[in-house]
């Protein structure tokens, strides 16, 4: 059974000159343990897919279709005190910039043990120990003594494995990571994305890792939702998106990802730009910037249809399927 459950999930975001759809009927499912990566070019709708599905939608914006169902229950429709219990309980996130997550002025140890007593029944002394054991988990040295110190005596990569471990302190069952090591160095983000992995796997937890880099979306995911203008583009196995791309969308990326064993002098690189919210255009949106474009794609909109083993919103499988 699925652990997350995203069905036509619509976005709004009203204005004096109308109302503007950021997302545009999303859906999509996570299984417990799993990882989903959620990539595409800014603007295209990831991190508001988040900040829907963690009820951290910033006002004017609003859902305004479809559904959310965590483990069977709809959570989409909740109040915002119903919503803070899950948050954190139920489901943990990770965000970009770890200062974001962290109050400077708390020991990260009292913000790490104020969060487990908020949502686990412990004693002061069972959570701090639970604090510790989960610095160690997430890689953090000497936690005993560093569980005392302040977010600004950490290095951006221990800050954020502070935040991992504050995003597992009440064992969520799905946990939302926003560009998680956009702000690290590489060597850094490998580092985080292994322990993301390896956290995620021993406590069963499903993930949706959003980022714009491919790098770290085939070497962490099983998964992968291509978004393009508040739409899913194509979404399948890892693998196959990335080796055999079904949708022009998804090929331009992948084309655009420099490869060590190739020869060439430029990257690929996919002409024009995404759509404006308020000037996408009709049918595929994509159609403007596409080299496979069809009478077709600029009359109708295509939904996600079978294209080998991932499925792509792309008449070209359409006429496959006929021929």
């Amino acid at each position: 059974m699925s652990l997350l459950q995203v069905k036509d999930l619509v976005v709004e975001f009203p204005t004096r000159k109308g109302t503007l759809r950021a997302l545009d009927k999303i859906s999509f499912d996570i299984a417990p343990g799993e990882v989903l990566g959620v990539v595409g070019e800014s603007g295209a709708g990831k991190s508001l897919t988040g900040a829907a599905i963690i009820g951290l939608l910033e006002p004017p914006g609003r859902i305004a279709g479809g559904e959310i169902l965590l483990e069977g229950q709809r959570i989409d429709n909740l109040g915002h005190e119903q919503m803070r219990h899950i948050r954190g309980r139920r489901i943990g996130a990770i965000f970009q910039d770890p200062l974001t997550s962290l109050n400077p002025l708390y020991s990260i140890g009292r913000q790490l043990v104020e969060t487990i007593r908020t949502h686990l029944p412990m004693s002061e002394a069972d959570a701090r120990a639970r604090a510790i054991r989960l610095l160690q988990d997430t890689g953090i040295p000497a936690a005993e003594q560093r569980i005392d110190h302040f977010p600004h005596q950490f290095s951006g990569g221990m800050r954020q494995r502070v935040v991992i471990a504050l995003a597992l302190a009440a064992e969520p069952k799905l946990i939302v990571a926003d560009e998680p090591t956009t702000a690290l160095d590489v060597s850094i983000q490998a580092q985080i994305i292994a322990l993301l992995k390896t956290v995620c796997r021993e406590h069963g937890a499903a993930v949706m890792l959003i980022t714009h880099d491919m790098g770290v979306i085939a070497e962490t995911c099983d998964r992968v939702a291509v978004m393009y203008a508040g739409r899913i583009a194509e979404i399948g196995p890892v693998h196959e998106v990335i080796n055999h791309p079904a949708h022009p969308y998804s090929a331009g990326l992948m084309a655009a990802i420099p490869d060590i064993t190739m020869d060439r002098e430029n990257l690929h690189q996919i002409d024009g730009a995404m759509p404006r919210l308020n000037a996408i255009p009709a049918g595929c949106a994509f159609n403007p910037r596409c080299e496979r474009s069809m009478e077709r794609c600029g009359r109708e909109r295509p939904e996600l249809m079978a294209a080998g083993p991932t499925r792509a919103a792309c008449w070209l499988h359409a006429v496959d399927a006929a021929g």
